[in-house]
């Protein structure tokens, strides 16, 4: 399974990118909006950081103007993906700008029946929310267990992105369902690589080396 990063924090990426860690990244204008820098010169380093995919999002919410903005959100480096939401106008979008060879992913999905749609109109990602499904006490988890069922049995080509990730548990459940890729926040990044065991091993084993008074 592919890991992303869910941020537009360039330090993050680099950071993640060091680690050997990161497969891509994914932006949302939530996330750009954080950073309080002009749009076109961060996404453009953010691209530059990150050798995988990079999802840019759309504002307009009618068709042509999701267009019109994919065709130039695409313009800003080769590895970049549109990120469209699960709207009718979104899947319409996702017709459109994957016709003219343009990857998108669609956002803002939230159950099977919408990842079913998004496939068929030829998304290249899907983006099931499953930490704002868990939110509202629904199964987020389940949702992508449907999507990958539906997805294997028909052949569909679509990769199935679980965002909305809060936790290590998410991450492994996700890898278990056969989810493509999942993007996280650096937080839960640093989470995975976590353990108190580690750490207390780590402590045994350089106590007992500085006793010994040994040397490399």
């Amino acid at each position: 399974m592919k890991i992303f990063l869910d941020t537009a924090n360039v330090s993050e990426l680099r950071e993640g990118v060091a680690m050997g860690l990161v497969d891509g990244c994914t932006t949302n204008p939530s996330l750009i909006a954080k950073e309080k820098r002009p749009f076109r010169p961060l996404v453009e380093e953010i691209c530059s950081i990150v050798s995988g995919d990079v999802s840019l999002e759309v504002v307009a919410t009618d068709v042509e103007g999701m267009v019109k903005e994919g065709k130039e959100l695409a313009q800003v480096a080769p590895n970049v993906v549109v990120k469209c939401p699960l709207t009718r106008d979104g899947l319409k979008a996702v017709r459109r700008l994957s016709g003219e060879g343009i990857r998108v992913n669609q956002t803002l999905c939230f159950s099977a029946s919408q990842a079913l749609l998004s496939a068929k109109a030829g998304a290249t990602y899907i983006s099931p929310f499953l930490g704002r499904l868990d939110d509202i006490s629904a199964v987020g988890m389940d949702v992508i267990r449907d999507i990958c069922q539906i997805y294997r049995t028909y052949g569909f080509t679509t990769q199935v992105l679980a965002a909305s990730i809060r936790n290590p548990l998410h991450v492994v459940d996700a890898a278990k369902a056969g989810a493509h890729v999942a993007t996280l926040p650096f937080g839960v990044l640093e989470m995975l690589i976590k353990h108190p065991l580690t750490d207390i091993g780590l402590k045994k084993f350089l106590d007992d080396w500085a006793k010994s008074g040994a040397q490399l």
